[in-house]
């Protein structure tokens, strides 16, 4: 069975991507050509651009436009609409794993831009994701990280807690109580897929139709079987701790008594998370990880589930 990277569509051995995913980049683009870069050469391309780009961390990224002329994608230091991610030395399959992290996210409903995976001109997958900060051709959207906005850094974007985040959002966003919701979600979801990451630079706000909020949701991993000993399951502490998060912490502690969400609002949530595991396990079984991180990914998430009783 042959699967589109774009939109895990079943699609014959004579394609690479659906129709439907090439429509999802462009309605102009009718074919899309390997990316003319291999893994190796797409991170020295990172290097050579780091000192350009505001997006630095610890995966390599690119720039990139879309050509629709040559039906590739293009690097591009200035005005590029998609960030790209290569394989990474360090960690198997990263391009994979954050591809299905932000397909799971969206099945919960959380918000994620355009994203996906390309074929490299050495057979490698490459991630992509369109930049969300911009719109239209010329107008780039205000966004700020909770870093910048606690003024940390991203040598301290460990140093604060999932209180503060609340708080955070108390203090900027236009409607906090919808933005709380939209935290807490996010703060589950990343408990369930082992995103052991979510540090202060992960999260951000956004500047919509004179609307401040909760911007869409990125760099989503499973860590915890991407390194070798995760050692916690959370960045930034909740209640107090890292490690051992229970029931009571996520929904009681955390959604009830500091985000101030109804007992209905969580009961939605919690049932909202209980149905969309047919459909987890569907798409991690569709995904581009090989079966040995396939199998890792799904019995983290069924052990999770089980442990919120979900």
């Amino acid at each position: 069975m042959r699967i589109c990277p774009i939109t895990y569509e079943e699609i014959s051995q004579n394609q690479r991507y659906s129709r439907k995913g090439l429509q999802l980049l462009s309605p102009r683009l009718n074919n899309l050509n390997d990316f003319p870069y291999s893994a190796e050469e797409q991170r020295q391309q990172s290097e050579v651009l780091a000192s350009k780009l505001s997006i630095q961390g610890v995966q390599p990224k690119i720039s990139a436009k879309l050509s629709i002329k040559e039906s590739t994608f293009e690097i591009s230091a200035k005005g590029g609409r998609f960030i790209l991610k290569p394989q990474v030395y360090n960690f198997k399959n990263l391009p994979e794993n954050e591809d299905l992290t932000m397909r799971l996210a969206s099945a919960v409903k959380i918000e994620v831009p355009l994203h996906g995976l390309i074929y490299s001109k050495d057979g490698s997958m490459t991630y992509f994701i369109k930049r969300f900060d911009r719109s239209g051709q010329k107008t780039k959207l205000h966004i700020e990280d909770f870093a910048q906005l606690n003024e940390e850094s991203r040598d301290t974007k460990y140093n604060s807690t999932m209180e503060k985040v609340a708080k955070t959002i108390t203090e900027f966003c236009t409607f906090p109580i919808v933005e709380h919701l939209k935290l807490l979600k996010l703060t589950i979801f990343s408990f369930l897929v082992g995103n052991e990451d979510l540090h202060l630079k992960n999260f951000s706000i956004i500047v919509r139709e004179g609307k401040v909020e909760f911007s869409p949701a990125y760099d989503l991993l499973n860590t915890a079987i991407a390194l070798i000993s995760p050692k916690e399951e959370l960045a930034l502490s909740l209640n107090g701790k890292k490690n051992k998060v229970t029931q009571n912490d996520l929904f009681d502690y955390f959604g009830k008594t500091r985000l101030g969400l109804p007992e209905a609002v969580i009961r939605d949530l919690i049932d909202t998370f209980k149905k969309a595991k047919p459909e987890w396990i569907n798409l991690i079984n569709r995904s581009f990880l090989p079966q040995n991180l396939r199998d890792k990914y799904l019995d983290l998430v069924n052990t999770r589930l089980s442990r919120l009783d979900l």
